[in-house]
């Protein structure tokens, strides 16, 4: 490889860890926010299907983005950007309960109740998130690792959505828990909330397979790597 090639490649990467970070640190932001997709009018365990939180609509650009990293620049510089992306999110909490300490002054627009009501949940929300999230993403890399030594490199459509599946149905089920346990959300919310978020994450995964492979081929061919080769 090339200098020139090699400093596009730091770039990308750059780039690709900005928005992975991004994603994250957003979809901890707006979670208290729940919005009804409804292609189907189907009531799941009391509860709407596809009632979600719009914390949800980010999220799964984050998988798409690790499987990108893991297929391109391998498993090492995947865990680099989980480790990044979780330090981002706890630096952020940390700014959030500074800014909820300080005092609102009279000519804020925005007083301490309406903060409050908008952001206070939010450090709770980033602490669920972030552990239910620690555990999916090494899951989705080690497994996406699996398949793709399994198959030699073939088969890129199994490894992103196996290893998307299993982890996505980890991070749903922990981070509905956490915020369970946490008295953010009702119980009686509980499997509804696991199925609905469930589901659209497979959608999703299902859906952004095609963009995978256009971005995998167009790293593999500009940066004339073999199958199964990675950027070292």
């Amino acid at each position: 490889m090339t200098q020139q090639d090699r400093a596009l490649a730091d770039r990308l990467y750059l780039y690709l860890a900005a928005l992975f970070i991004t994603s994250l640190v957003v979809s901890n932001l707006i979670f208290q926010k729940f919005f009804v997709w409804q292609p189907f009018d189907i009531q799941v365990f009391g509860t709407q299907l596809f009632e979600l939180s719009v914390g949800i609509l980010p999220y799964p650009i984050t998988f798409l983005i690790t499987d990108l990293i893991s297929e391109i620049y391998g498993k090492k510089k995947a865990n680099q950007v989980v480790v990044a992306g979780i330090l981002a999110s706890f630096f952020s909490m940390g700014i959030l309960l500074l800014a909820d300490y300080a005092p609102a002054s009279i000519n804020s627009p925005i007083d301490d109740s309406t903060f409050k009501q908008v952001f206070s949940l939010s450090p709770l929300a980033v602490l669920a998130s972030m552990l239910a999230y620690l555990f999916a993403q090494f899951i989705d890399i080690r497994l996406y690792h699996f398949w793709k030594h399994l198959t030699r490199g073939k088969m890129l459509w199994l490894r992103n959505n196996f290893s998307t599946f299993t982890s996505q149905f980890v991070d749903t089920v922990t981070v509905i828990l956490l915020l369970s346990l946490f008295g953010v959300l009702s119980w009686d919310l509980f499997w509804g909330l696991v199925v609905s978020g469930f589901v659209f994450k497979v959608l999703v995964a299902a859906i952004d397979t095609p963009f995978l492979y256009v971005l995998v081929g167009y790293f593999r061919k500009r940066f004339h790597l073999d199958r199964n080769e990675e950027i070292q």
